[in-house]
């Protein structure tokens, strides 16, 4: 049951990344500008120093930019389950689980120095996670290996037995931090390069339980240690249902980090600029530091550790300005998720990795107004045999609305909106009772499903300075 949770080593991650732009464990969206308008991989303003490094040869003069940003998100996570044996807690064939993510806290900091056709520039701040998340009922996983319990127990005429209870809850947490430092050179009038590293640290904790643990016998709830123990003192074979009920709870923290290139090129040319970016794959190993672990799965062991690659992504953009008060972007990313290592090889289940599609549109009213809007269609990338309720990834898109007010020669206020909708994904199992390896040769297949589902809003506000 909660052995998924540590072997899969991306439900934080990947419940966190969903709330803002990028794959299964890399957020795009760093900065508020990305808010107002996603399509940002031509940008040749201080948030190039992530979205277009190559770009920033073409900001606007000499000097030292920085740019300061927070953004927060909440999200909602919906699994609707039906199985069969749920109707024995609650008298329903079809639970929902509700899992609530909040983010009040993702900052982010872009600066660039300028000096003739070059360029020193670095962002750094939380791009991946930054909150947690709480499934205060727990998980199907966690709930569907023992509700079978007393279904299978009543099937082979154990007289009297039939219903459970439990308390099951899982809280997930995870900060993945990372800092980026390059140069950039204009090499021609119209072309530029980039080149540089970025360092990343994951950070990601975990608590989950069952506790509580009840079966009916005689119409009664009674602990289910006990009910299993005396039925298999009339019939030894029971006995083997013993691991499925007793009480299991872990508490484990992760952490990892590792430095990959960035190289990048950019074209500028009368209104037109073009930019492109490569990030190379990092490989990262979370190692493991376990306080409690009574799961009896080594894998929670202390010191253990576990896959947790963040993948390869290339980025293209242009924008394009129709006139000098009105520019149109687009861009296209593609998440190399499928080569990069996960926790279990889930990695085989991604179908050559995860695709995304950018439009923009900004409109700059005076000298001290301007004003944007844009959106995102993400493909999920993944094959049926990827989503679980611990990790699952769904088609989604985006649309995000916002403005910059000038305050002062120097300094810049933008505040954005961006909402995400999620398209539900169905998954039919028919062996739904058969969560790990304790249930085989135990729990007879059955058939389940899942619909996994997610809303996502976020806000945020920066402030540009250039000196």
């Amino acid at each position: 049951m909660i052995k998924k949770v540590l072997l899969t080593g991306v439900i934080a991650a990947n419940v966190f990344c969903g709330v803002r732009g990028g794959g299964l464990l890399t957020n795009t969206n760093q900065s508020v500008h990305f808010q107002r308008n996603p399509a940002r991989d031509a940008s040749i303003g201080i948030d190039a120093a992530y979205t277009n490094p190559a770009g920033l040869a073409f900001l606007p003069g000499n000097g030292f930019y920085f740019s300061l940003n927070n953004q927060s998100a909440i999200q909602k996570r919906t699994i609707k389950s039906t199985f069969a044996p749920f109707a024995g807690f609650g008298g329903n064939a079809e639970k929902e689980f509700e899992g609530k993510t909040t983010a009040p806290f993702i900052p982010n900091v872009q600066a660039a120095y300028k000096t003739g056709k070059w360029v020193i520039s670095l962002n750094a701040g939380i791009v991946g996670g930054g909150g947690s998340v709480e499934f205060g009922a727990g998980l199907p996983s966690f709930e569907s290996t023992l509700a079978i319990v007393p279904a299978v127990l009543a099937a082979q005429g154990v007289p009297g037995v039939g219903g459970y209870s439990l308390d099951s809850k899982l809280t997930g947490s995870s900060i993945i931090y990372g800092g980026q430092a390059g140069a950039t050179y204009a090499f021609l009038e119209h072309f530029s390069a980039y080149a540089g590293l970025r360092y990343t640290y994951v950070s990601n904790s975990y608590e989950g339980y069952l506790r509580n643990i009840k079966i009916g016998m005689g119409g009664n709830l009674l602990p289910a240690e006990n009910v299993i123990a005396g039925i298999a003192a009339m019939n030894p074979a029971a006995a083997a249902f013993a691991p499925l009920v007793a009480e299991k709870e872990v508490d484990c923290k992760q952490t990892g980090s590792g430095i990959a290139p960035v190289i990048g090129l950019d074209y500028n040319w009368n209104g037109l600029n073009i930019g492109a970016r490569y990030e190379f794959k990092t490989s990262i190993d979370l190692k493991n530091k376990t306080t409690i672990n009574t799961t009896g799965v080594n894998d929670f062991a202390d010191g253990v550790k576990t896959p947790y690659d963040i993948p390869a992504l290339f980025t293209i953009g242009a924008q394009y300005a129709i006139i000098p008060a009105l520019t149109v972007s687009a861009g296209y990313h593609h998440f190399f998720d499928s080569d990069a290592d996960m926790a279990g090889g889930k990695q085989q289940y991604v179908d050559n990795g995860i695709n995304e599609y950018l439009l923009g549109l900004e409109y700059k009213i005076n000298d001290i107004f301007m004003v944007s809007c844009g959106a995102q269609y993400s493909l999920a990338g993944v094959t049926n045999d990827y989503q679980s309720d611990l990790s699952f990834s769904i088609d989604n898109y985006s649309l995000g609305i916002g403005g910059t007010a000038r305050l002062t020669e120097n300094i810049s206020l933008t505040l954005a909106y961006l909402f995400t909708s999620y398209s539900d994904w169905t998954k039919n199992s028919t062996d739904y009772g058969k969560i790990n390896a304790l249930t085989q040769g135990v729990i007879p297949a059955t058939a389940g499903k899942d619909t996994f589902g997610r809303t996502s809003n976020a806000v945020g506000i920066g402030l540009d300075f250039r000196f």
